[in-house]
């Protein structure tokens, strides 16, 4: 058979040729690059970002001064935009389920605040609602008569105030312990499963160690935890003094990042809320009816039954909404939020060199999202069925 009519040398071939183009892509941008650095007599490089920043940065999750170099400056505002990232996609999460289970509900009422939330969030922008909920913030109270939440936990315009855990030997050890238990809760179950599979019995039929196994599991997840959070961890809740008129210790966050994290999770929870539905409307009625002909209770069927299936199909658009989520934080800049987008706009405003605060950019979050799908596709993994 001649080469051109091997589909496996033409397969080959064709990717040869497409690599060789991009290569060619490639060199000609970067060639224009150079060049015209070297027409207005510039420089590429990364040697500034140990200069001085010389700038202030209102948050900061550690220590910083305008001495700093610009290297830590753009560190800051990772660490900002990091936190955004990861308690924005909890709130998202934990509101786009319930929302998406209420979308459901056999309650009319509840239906249909669901659907209205959906509809109203999913069809606005995001910028807009930042500003929205922005000058509603600036409304509230000042920090001499705030609003108390239950759990010495105050709003005002100046921020969030809640208790939080004092970094000394004792919280480290008790963070030790509840990282060491969530971890081992898992192993422990999948072991439980096997030795289930490995056996073919129920789990009523287990031997005594493999119960013990699952009373550990039990004891982990329902008391150690619980105990180590409330018991052991050294609290410190925030005071607020009338006289004066402040609010002293626990944690702050500001009004740009609160505004931030609730205008994020309110807006990407619409989006999570629909794949949530769907999800679980994937799963045949069979399932609904065998569940509820074996006795169970509503909850125990979503639980157990219908939640984990509709997972495997959840999981791939749950992705694609934290990915958006982690993106849409730059859009912190618009509400004064100092992010790592920014603060690298700062840096480039002062030293000019614009491709390599670009490239930073870019990378930082390329490096984020990537880290987001890879571990949403491990997770992917573990809830899809097994074949044999």
């Amino acid at each position: 058979m001649s080469f051109w009519r091997n589909a496996k040398v033409l397969g080959i071939a064709a990717q040869v040729v497409v690599i060789l183009l991009v290569i060619a892509i490639l060199a000609f941008f970067g060639d224009n690059l150079i060049y015209n650095f070297q027409l207005r007599g510039l420089s590429f490089g990364f040697d500034f970002l140990q200069d001085s920043a010389s700038f202030p940065i209102g948050t900061s999750l550690i220590d910083y001064d305008p001495s700093n170099s610009y290297l830590r400056a753009i560190i800051v505002g990772l660490l900002n935009s990091l936190i955004v990232m990861v308690v924005g996609i909890i709130v998202a999460t934990i509101l786009g389920v319930a929302i998406g289970i209420g979308r459901l509900s056999d309650n009319w009422l509840v239906k249909q605040i669901a659907t209205v939330y959906i509809e109203i969030f999913r069809n606005t922008p995001l910028l807009l609602q930042l500003f929205f909920w922005y000058s509603i913030f600036l409304q509230l109270p000042t920090s001499k008569d705030p609003i108390v939440i239950p759990g010495s936990i105050f709003l005002s315009n100046q921020g969030l105030f809640f208790p939080w855990p004092a970094f000394d030997p004792v919280t480290w050890l008790a963070l030790t312990l509840i990282i060491l238990s969530i971890i081992s809760a898992p192993i422990l179950w999948r072991r439980r499963k096997l030795a289930i599979e490995l056996t073919k019995s129920s789990p009523d039929n287990l031997p005594l160690r493999d119960r013990k196994e699952q009373l550990t599991i039990l004891l982990i997840t329902a008391i150690a935890v619980p105990l180590i959070v409330f018991f052991v961890l050294d609290w410190q809740f925030p005071n607020f003094d009338r006289d004066l008129g402040l609010i002293a210790g626990g944690a702050n966050l500001s009004l740009e990042i609160t505004t931030l994290i609730f205008g994020l999770a309110i807006y990407t929870g619409a989006f999570i809320a629909e794949v949530v539905r769907a999800g679980i409307t994937s799963v045949s009625k069979g399932q609904w009816e065998a569940a509820r002909s074996l006795g169970l209770k509503a909850n125990l069927v979503m639980q157990l039954i219908i939640f984990p299936q509709a997972l495997r199909v959840m999981i791939p658009p749950l992705t694609s909404e934290y990915l958006n989520l982690a993106k849409n934080s730059s859009l912190a800049t618009a509400i004064g939020y100092p992010d790592i987008y920014s603060i690298s706009f700062n840096i480039s405003e002062q030293t000019g060199r614009s491709l390599e605060i670009l490239l930073i950019v870019m990378a930082s979050y390329l490096s984020v999202n990537l880290i987001i799908s890879v571990a949403m596709n491990l997770f992917n993994k573990q809830v899809q069925i097994k074949e044999r």
